[in-house]
C-alpha cells in the first residue's frame, strides 16, 4: 500500500512501514491524541512539497519558486479561517507545542509569569513544565482541578490570578473530559490584565464542528494541534485577531522555527477542507456519543471516572479504588490484547506522571473506523474484562479474539 513506494534499497524501512500499517489495522487506537487521517491527507503529506523551502509567508518568501507553496498555504489558511471563524491564522507550526511556544513568545518577555494547569491537573508540558522551554523561560504558577469533582477549579483560578497578577493565563487541557468555560477564564484574564491563551489541541475538531464551545473570538490567542480530532496534516496552528497577528507571525518564524514543513501544511489544507464538509460534523458528534458510550460501559462495570463521565472525545479512569493496578500496568495488559491507550495522571494523583494511577482512552480513531455506540460498548466490556483479570490467559485470549473481530468488522485503509 503506502509503503510500496519506499525504495527497495531501504527494505528495513519498508518492512517497518508495512508492519506499522498492519499494527494500525489490527489494533484499536484509543490514545485520545491519535486518529486516522484520510488517504488524501497521507498523499499530501508525502508529496513533492517535502522538497520545498518556503521561509516567510505567502507572497513574502525568502526563497524563489514558492508560487505553488503559496497557493497551498493560502488554502490552508482560508479553510482554517472558515472552520474556526478566525480573523488571523498561522498554519506553519510544526506541532501544538511549537504553536504554544510561538504564542507565548509573541506577547511575553523572559521572566514573565504564566498561570496554567500542571500535568497532574490535565495540563500539558508546553504549558510551563520545568523541563520544557516554557518552564525554563517564564515564571510559572499553577491552578488546578478540584480533587473531589475532577473539574476545573475556576474560583481557585480566579483567586490565584488576583494574588499573583500573571502576564498570561493558559487554558485548555490534554486529559480533561469536560467542556471548558473559555468565557469564564477570559473574564479572569481581563480582570487581571493577563493575555488569555486557549489551547484546543485535543478538541480542535470538536470546536470546528460546533460540538464543543469555541474560544476563538473569546481568548486573545488560540492554539491547537491539527492531527487529533481535526484529522488534518500533523502539526500545529495559531489563531488570533489582528491585534496580535504580526507578533504571532514573527514569533513562529524566525522566533521558534525556520522554514515551514510545506508537505505538512498541504496535509493541513486537505484535512481542513475535509472538515468543512457536512459529514465531518456528523463525525464529531459521533465521536462524543462514542466517548459517552465508553464512559457508560466502564462506569457500569465499576470504574471510577474522573468528573463522572465526559462531554468530549475522551474518558479518564482512576484505578486507585477499583483495580489493583497502576496505569502503566493497565496500559500494558490492554496492549497485549490489541487495545492501545495510555497511562495517565488523575486529579489528586499521588503518583508521578510517568507512573500514574489512571488510564486515558479516546474515541476519535474508533469513530473514524465507523464504530458506533454499540461497538464501543463491546470495547468497554473488553477493557473491563482484561483489567478485572489481567493475569487470566483465557480472558486475554477471548478478548483478543473479540478485538480481532472488531478490526475486521471496521476495516482501516482497505
Amino acid at each position: 500500500m503506502f509503503h510500496d513506494r519506499v525504495r527497495p534499497s531501504s527494505p528495513t524501512v519498508a518492512d517497518a512501514l508495512a508492519d506499522e500499517l498492519a499494527r494500525q489495522r489490527d489494533t484499536l487506537a484509543m490514545i485520545a491524541s491519535e486518529n486516522h487521517v484520510s488517504e488524501a491527507v497521507l498523499a499530501a503529506q508525502g508529496s513533492v512539497l517535502t522538497n520545498k523551502y518556503a521561509e516567510g509567508t505567502p507572497g513574502d518568501r525568502y526563497y524563489g519558486g514558492c508560487e505553488h507553496a503559496d497557493r497551498v498555504e493560502s488554502l490552508a489558511i482560508e479553510h482554517a479561517r472558515e472552520l474556526f471563524d478566525a480573523d488571523h491564522v498561522n498554519v506553519q507550526p510544526h506541532s501544538g507545542s511549537q504553536a504554544n511556544a510561538a504564542a507565548m513568545l509573541a506577547v511575553l518577555e523572559p521572566g514573565d509569569t504564566v498561570l496554567s494547569a500542571g500535568l497532574r491537573d490535565a495540563g500539558h508540558l508546553s504549558h510551563g513544565h520545568a523541563g520544557n522551554l516554557s518552564g525554563r523561560i517564564f515564571e510559572v504558577e499553577r491552578y488546578g482541578l478540584d480533587p473531589e469533582t475532577g473539574r476545573v477549579d475556576y474560583e481557585g483560578l480566579r483567586e490565584t490570578a488576583e494574588r499573583i497578577e500573571p502576564d498570561m493565563i493558559v487554558s485548555g487541557f490534554s486529559a480533561y473530559p469536560r467542556e471548558v468555560d473559555w468565557e469564564r477564564i477570559q473574564a479572569v484574564a481581563a480582570e487581571t490584565d493577563a493575555v488569555h491563551l486557549a489551547d484546543i489541541a485535543h478538541v480542535s475538531g470538536l470546536v470546528a464542528a460546533g460540538v464543543h464551545a469555541s474560544p476563538v473570538g473569546v481568548a486573545d490567542i488560540v492554539t491547537g494541534s491539527t492531527h487529533k480530532t481535526i484529522r488534518a496534516g500533523r502539526g500545529g496552528i495559531v489563531m488570533c485577531d489582528e491585534t496580535h497577528a504580526e507578533a504571532v507571525d514573527r514569533a513562529v518564524m524566525p522566533g521558534v522555527q525556520g522554514g515551514p514543513a510545506m508537505h505538512n501544511v498541504a496535509g493541513k489544507a486537505v484535512g481542513f477542507e475535509e472538515a468543512l464538509e457536512p459529514e465531518f460534523a456528523s463525525y464529531a458528534e459521533q465521536t462524543v456519543a462514542n466517548a459517552r458510550a465508553l464512559a457508560d460501559g466502564l462506569e457500569a462495570r465499576g470504574f471510577d471516572l474522573a468528573t463522572g463521565g465526559t462531554d468530549t472525545h475522551l474518558v479518564l479512569a482512576d484505578l486507585r479504588e477499583t483495580h489493583d493496578l497502576r496505569g502503566n500496568e493497565a496500559e500494558r495488559a490492554l496492549e497485549e490484547v490489541g487495545i492501545v491507550l495510555n497511562a495517565n495522571a488523575v486529579p489528586g494523583d499521588p503518583r508521578p506522571p510517568k507512573d500514574p494511577s489512571g488510564v486515558r482512552a479516546g474515541t476519535p480513531a474508533l469513530t473514524t473506523r465507523g464504530f458506533d455506540e454499540a461497538a464501543v460498548a463491546e470495547v468497554a466490556d473488553c477493557i473491563a474484562r482484561v483489567l478485572e483479570s489481567p493475569d487470566d490467559a483465557a480472558v486475554r485470549s477471548d478478548v483478543a479474539a473479540t478485538v480481532a473481530d472488531l478490526c475486521e468488522r471496521f476495516p482501516l485503509y482497505e
